[in-house]
């Protein structure tokens, strides 16, 4: 039997793209109601699900996966927004990593 973090706490809230967000990408409020991919270096609030039209379902709650960027250890690490994916930094937000292979992290948000 494989092992399965999904599902743990999900929490989806749509919101208003200010720009081209897609899914995958981690994202921060930019105004009221609206969100914007993270450039290098910012704290994220989520990760986009799926956009379209101008919309965005972003996952703020429970197990996440993202494109890694650079090592990161399993157990609580800094994490921010890289430019593509996440990474390990001082300035980020303390995220329970649980899962890291060589492209990918899992976490809870």
């Amino acid at each position: 039997m494989e092992i399965s973090f999904n599902g743990y706490k999900e929490n989806v809230l749509t919101f208003e793209c200010a720009g081209t967000v897609a899914a995958g990408d981690p994202v921060k409020m930019s105004a009221s109601g609206k969100i914007a991919k993270c450039s290098a270096n910012d704290a994220f609030i989520g990760v986009c699900l799926s956009a379209k039209g101008g919309y965005a379902a972003v996952q703020l709650d429970g197990y996440t996966q993202a494109k890694k960027n650079g090592t990161i250890n399993v157990g609580y690490n800094k994490l921010s927004a890289a430019a593509t994916g996440v990474k390990a930094s001082e300035t980020g937000i303390d995220r329970l990593v649980i899962y890291s292979d060589d492209t990918t992290v899992g976490f809870i948000l």
